[in-house]
């Protein structure tokens, strides 16, 4: 065994994630209960084993993927060719050899769907056992030492060699319950799925269901009784579900369609019902198809209404929400919904290419969007940005010349990384309350940031460029000064985002990435937003000890000395590490514990968080979640967490059933920026968090945090949580 996990690491895990693939699933507890039911007819169980052994062991002598092997991606269709045939045939050395040769076809069967529908985007489903159990039927006919089983006909003799007395007397009450028809028939199409057919069977695999995905349980349901419920209005005969019990067509599409492939909606659960229909009309016509060569459909109208659904989606130019595709898989409906509900929150509009304000310090929007005078029609989507003083005036003395005017001569930088495109120079300052008409746009810097992505600077001041045309820029240099050309009656940075390279281009509505608005006083972030006409905005002004405080760098190790308030103080070392997808974490080796994060520059945010909820790192996780990178009296920093954070476990249950149509969890964070002890030298900064469980909008759960960062960067935080208090002096190695 030593060396079989020396020569194939995840052995045991591919052979388990097979299993609960079937239903999109890779939960420990729900593959141990479909396995326990898969050998209800013990050799079909141990035909499914040795398909899933053959298959995946293959495909790790053949070099395939290991991730993809270990997630049971190869296994999965070879498992299910294997108990169907484990079913239908006698065991014997003749099978067992043609089992062999029956999973590898399968496996080979899916690595080329793989490349044929997966260049689609598509996933290959349960097509590979299809077309491989069909495929061994046929041949089986001509193989006379091959014997069909009589096995299922005496069911009793099976429980009882399989449980002994306990185990029929349950078999026969569940049998003689009195349950209605449709529900019958609901756990025996579960059951079915791996050719099991018995109600005791479909009942375990519903508890698996149930324990793995409350969202994918109730998906089940609605699936197969708007099937039953479609039947009787329109007349047809409900016993074709019962041949073969593949009413499991319209489960598993209910699934794969609501929660799985789709984010969990109100959006999703529409679509399973009006695909009802769709899976009934192609299993009635295939099914007079297949009968003709004695075969059954098995899923085949589970893999075409799927495959139909998801590929007509690509062709969408609206409604991209309605219903949403999964862009990052987790394996369970409940995760697909909150991460995604979570994510939109956060990082909704971070798709965009992000842009800064194009100059230091604080500035006016003199002229936002949709303005009074310019920026209308197709050009309406610009800023005019100006200087003012504290009493809103935009010059000194008499504003007679441009001089006067703050603004003026002031640096105009780069709002991204880019490149110069376009650079028209030479024309001269217009006199105040004058306008240029024949320069309509006056000196104009063009950038190029990308693909039908540019920015136009444009008033700017003669002479004044530091770059040229062809040059490589980066975000903040200085480009040019502020100026009075073209149609400015007064000095002022005009500022756009455009599709085309050209002076005079069409705008884009489109957001600054991250700034500061400034209140009377007050200070407020705002994250991928379009700034309003007459609000004093900056970009954020970078804090030095914040910096290197939360600049974390993969190799990095914190050395972390706790005290628990009235217990034995002791010690922890986390470490910074990157993975293979060039994410960033911290670990924890002593509780496996990891919190994945980002920093933009401007703000650092924790994204997820893995291992042990009791352990320090995950009241780091919650007490770091958002830190912007500057230091602003009073800021206060807010932002909200995945709802299942603090919510317990019943709850939580409760919370999933309803999650697609509303939620009464909620878990916030808020920062703020308390005191700053030495403005010179910008350190000996404290900070303090809030991170609040709340259930239908009554406090459930707090948890404070205090944050003091000194010249070293970060070096205490203390946690405050049920009336205990941890502190928490740390040392970060670089």
């Amino acid at each position: 065994m030593k060396k079989l996990r020396a020569v194939f690491p995840s052995f045991f895990s591919s052979i388990v994630n097979s299993y609960t693939q079937i239903f999109f699933s890779n939960s420990r507890i729900f593959a141990l209960i479909l396995i326990v039911v898969s050998f209800f007819d013990f050799w079909a169980g141990l035909s499914g084993v040795i398909a899933v052994i053959v298959s995946n062991t293959l495909a790790y002598l053949i070099g395939l993927n290991r991730v993809s092997i270990t997630k049971g991606y190869y296994g999965f269709n070879s498992l299910l060719v294997g108990l169907g045939l484990g079913v239908y045939y006698q065991p014997g050395p003749e099978f067992f050899i043609v089992l062999f040769f029956a999973a590898l076809l399968t496996l080979f069967i899916t690595l080329m769907l793989e490349g044929v529908v997966g260049k689609y985007g598509l996933p290959f489903l349960s097509l590979s056992f299809l077309l491989g159990t069909w495929a061994v039927s046929l041949a089986a006919r001509q193989f006379t030492a091959l014997h069909v089983s009589e096995r299922g006909i005496y069911m009793t003799n099976e429980m009882f060699r399989l449980g002994g007395y306990g185990m029929v007397t349950s078999y026969n009450w569940l049998n003689n319950v009195g349950i209605p028809e449709s529900v019958r028939l609901y756990f025996t199409s579960l059951g079915a799925i791996f050719f099991q057919y018995h109600l005791f069977a479909g009942i375990l695999v519903a508890t698996g269901l149930l324990i793995y995905s409350r969202i994918a349980f109730i998906l089940s349901l609605v699936g197969f009784f708007s099937a039953w419920a479609y039947y009787h209005f329109i007349g047809a005969d409900i016993r074709e579900l019962s041949y073969s019990y593949i009413g499991f067509n319209f489960i598993l599409t209910s699934i794969a369609i609501g929660g799985f492939f789709i984010i969990p909606s109100r959006w999703s659960f529409l679509w399973v019902i009006l695909l009802t229909p769709l899976i009934s009309i192609i299993l009635t016509s295939t099914q007079m198809v297949f009968s003709m060569l004695q075969l059954s459909v098995y899923s085949l109208p589970f893999n075409m209404v799927v495959m139909l659904f998801l590929y007509s989606l690509k062709f969408r130019e609206r409604f991209f929400d309605k219903p949403e595709l999964v862009s990052y898989q987790q394996f369970s409906p409940e995760k697909n919904l909150y991460a995604h509900l979570n994510y939109r929150t956060r990082f909704g509009k971070a798709f965009y290419f992000p842009f800064a304000l194009p100059f230091w310090g604080e500035w006016k929007v003199t002229q936002g969007h949709n303005g009074k005078l310019t920026h209308q029609g197709d050009w309406r989507h610009a800023w005019d940005f100006e200087v003012t003083d504290e009493k809103g005036k935009t010059f000194g003395d008499s504003g007679n010349v441009c001089e006067d005017y703050y603004g003026y001569n002031k640096p105009v930088i780069a709002p991204a990384d880019g490149w110069v495109e376009e650079i028209v120079d030479g024309v001269d300052d217009n006199e105040i309350g004058n306008i240029d008409l024949d320069h309509n746009w006056g000196n104009t810097l063009v950038l190029r940031h990308g693909d039908q992505l540019y920015s136009k600077l444009s008033h700017l001041k003669k002479g004044s460029f530091k770059v040229a045309k062809g040059d490589t820029v980066k975000k903040g240099r200085i480009v040019a000064s502020c100026g009075n050309s073209g149609r400015s009656p007064y000095p002022h940075i005009h500022f756009q985002i455009q599709s085309t390279p050209y002076i005079g281009s069409k705008t884009l509505d489109y957001p600054i990435s991250h700034y500061i608005n400034h209140k009377k006083g007050t200070f407020e972030l705002t994250s991928w937003e379009k700034p309003e006409n007459d609000v004093i905005v900056s970009n954020v002004s970078k804090n030095s000890s914040l910096e290197k405080a939360f600049h974390f760098i993969p190799g990095q190790k914190l050395s972390l000395t706790v005290n628990p308030g009235g217990e034995k103080e002791y010690h922890l070392n986390w470490e910074v590490e990157i993975s293979a997808i060039n994410t960033s974490y911290i670990y924890c080796e002593k509780t496996n514990s990891r919190a994945w994060f980002s920093n933009d520059g401007d703000i650092h945010y924790f994204t997820h968080f893995e291992g042990d909820r009791s352990s320090l790192l995950f009241r780091f996780f919650l007490g770091a979640y958002k830190v912007m990178i500057g230091y602003y009296p009073g800021l206060l920093v807010k932002d909200r967490y995945p709802i299942y954070t603090f919510s317990n476990r019943f709850l939580g249950i409760v919370q999933d059933f309803v999650a697609p149509f509303f939620l009464f969890i909620s878990s916030e964070y808020s920062m703020s920026y308390t005191g700053m002890e030495d403005e010179v030298m910008q350190t000996g900064i404290r900070l303090k968090s809030l991170a609040l469980a709340r259930v239908g909008g009554r406090e459930v759960k707090r948890m404070e945090c205090e944050l003091f960062i000194g010249a070293h960067g970060l070096e205490t935080f203390v946690i405050k949580e049920n009336d205990r208090t941890t502190e928490v002096k740390l040392l970060a190695e670089r």
